[in-house]
């Protein structure tokens, strides 16, 4: 697999180059020390992975991904915590915070050596000291639970502090759709439904008459 570093710290560069030449199946391809030479080399060149600073001078590396000029998977690798959730938002393969050792980076290496999701089906919940990729396939029901929301899948549950207008902000109601101040559904994995009642996973959901008629909007159906 071919790579590119795209750093400005000479020290991580280097790291990133031992990292690299230990790695049997990867080939750096170019390194850049800031945004604009990366933008021009990704212009030339066509790489596998990307190893992506945040923080560069001229450009930074959230500006360079929204740029959307590679289709590489990138490793954003960075000191800051802070741009996680806008690193995955982006769609980035893995965020590694510096310093790293080399387990972690052939962690990021085995992650972009399998194609990724396409947006439109998958989302990122935060989960305690982390962000879970959700399958909306996966997906069965969101419960609210006081200050919590408690993802049910086909194969766990999992506890959030996000809301359910967090939700709704981020997931397309065609997907995942609020039935009742307590409850969304996943409209693909809905057994059945009636005006008051949906069955999903043998489970029981109620529909209040607040969210009745935009549920029904987006099964495409009249009741």
């Amino acid at each position: 697999m071919t790579c590119a570093i795209i750093e400005d710290e000479p020290l991580a560069r280097e790291r990133l180059k031992n990292y690299i030449s230990k790695t049997s199946d990867l080939k750096l391809s170019f390194i850049a020390e800031n945004g604009i030479e990366a933008t021009q080399l990704l212009r030339k060149h066509s790489v596998d992975i990307i190893f992506l600073d945040i923080h560069m001078p001229g450009i930074s590396g959230i500006a360079l991904l929204e740029k959307g000029i590679t289709t590489a998977a990138v490793v954003i690798t960075t000191a800051h915590h802070e741009f996680a959730v806008k690193g995955f938002e982006l769609d980035v393969t893995d965020y590694l915070l510096k310093p790293f050792g080399y387990d972690r980076f052939l962690q990021a290496v085995e992650k972009a050596k399998y194609p990724r999701l396409p947006k439109d089906q998958h989302f990122f919940v935060k989960t305690e000291y982390r962000l879970e990729k959700i399958l909306y396939s996966d997906l069965l029901y969101i419960e609210g639970m006081r200050d919590y929301r408690k993802l049910h899948t086909k194969t766990k549950t999992i506890m959030t502090l996000q809301t359910f207008r967090d939700f709704e902000y981020e997931i397309p109601a065609s997907k995942v759709c609020r039935v009742h101040k307590s409850f969304m559904v996943s409209i693909e994995n809905i057994s059945s439904f009636s005006k008051s009642e949906i069955i999903i996973n043998k489970v029981s959901i109620p529909v209040s008459e607040t969210y009745r008629e935009n549920f029904f909007k987006n099964l495409g159906r009249k009741f």
